[in-house]
């Protein structure tokens, strides 16, 4: 069987489940492709990738391409620790001033939008940057970080005590909708799946089984995430109960909420459909 070209976020929130891939203790044929979200993104629509976590708003982007596998997402019940916007001024001190997306974010950037129109009422302008906090503060009055890098950030500004403002847009997400918010899922190429049914179905049991495995080896990839990024074991072991990878009822909800706010603020053109894999369409 030929290695499916699975995608990997490089960042801690996909850590647990890809802890047993990268430690060989799946008897699956993969090949691990890490980036940032929006490069899988892209080299899963250019069909270098069979399976990714995709960016929420690029299936919401290319339904047509991609099914969702089922039972797993990168998710949030409320803060998440690591989508932040970070301001010189309050949020609601923003209107007509400059706000910095990182070119490394594509669901982020959405939610951002959805609530500075709908929550919030800011009317800001946008541009994209590198996620460096210096670069964008330095261009604008604010700036979204996601990831590893809103981590690093949010740790530096606790120790340095500054009088920036740091939003979680996971919190304010849950307090506008009361719903959960889901950042990616993870999908496999209709194509793919269309030719390769029992690899499909073999690589999702497996992608459970890492999940298992990264949940009763917590502790070795508590220690792995903080040899990684320096980042003290506490300021993790938070980060670890704010991460979500469930894809039950309650965050599907959550994510078509997402699309129904993404769908009237103008950034997507229809409603969407979730369509799982080994689930009828209804």
């Amino acid at each position: 069987m030929k290695p499916i070209r699975l995608g990997q976020v490089d960042y801690l929130n996909c850590l647990p489940i890809y802890y047993a891939f990268e430690r060989g203790r799946l008897d699956v044929p993969v090949e691990l492709v890490k980036g940032p979200p929006t490069r899988l993104n892209a080299l899963f629509l250019r069909g270098e990738l069979e399976i990714t976590p995709i960016s929420s708003i690029e299936y919401a982007w290319h339904p047509d391409r991609c099914l969702i596998l089922p039972g797993l997402s990168i998710s949030s019940d409320g803060r998440v620790g690591s989508i932040l916007l970070i301001s010189k001024v309050p949020v609601t001190e923003l209107e007509a001033r400059k706000v910095c997306l990182p070119d490394t974010s594509a669901t982020s950037a959405v939610l951002l939008k959805i609530l500075f129109q709908h929550y919030y009422h800011v009317n800001a302008r946008f541009e994209t940057t590198p996620p460096d906090l210096d670069l964008m503060l330095s261009r604008a009055d604010a700036g979204l970080l996601i990831g590893d890098e809103a981590l690093a950030a949010y740790a530096a500004l606790q120790s340095a005590k500054t009088p920036l403002s740091v939003v979680d847009l996971g919190e304010v997400w849950k307090k506008f909708t009361g719903e959960r918010m889901v950042f990616a899922v993870w999908a496999v190429r209709r194509d793919y799946a269309a030719t390769h049914p029992q690899e499909v179905t073999a690589f999702t049991a497996a992608l459970h089984r890492a999940r298992e495995i990264g949940q009763e080896e917590h502790a070795a990839v508590l220690d792995l995430a903080r040899r990684q990024t320096g980042l003290p074991r506490e300021f993790i072991t938070d980060y670890f109960t704010l991460i979500r990878h469930d894809f039950d009822p309650g965050y599907r909800q959550g994510l078509l909420t997402f699309y129904d706010y993404a769908y009237k603020t103008g950034l997507i053109e229809e409603r969407v459909r979730l369509e799982v894999w080994g689930e009828e369409v209804d």
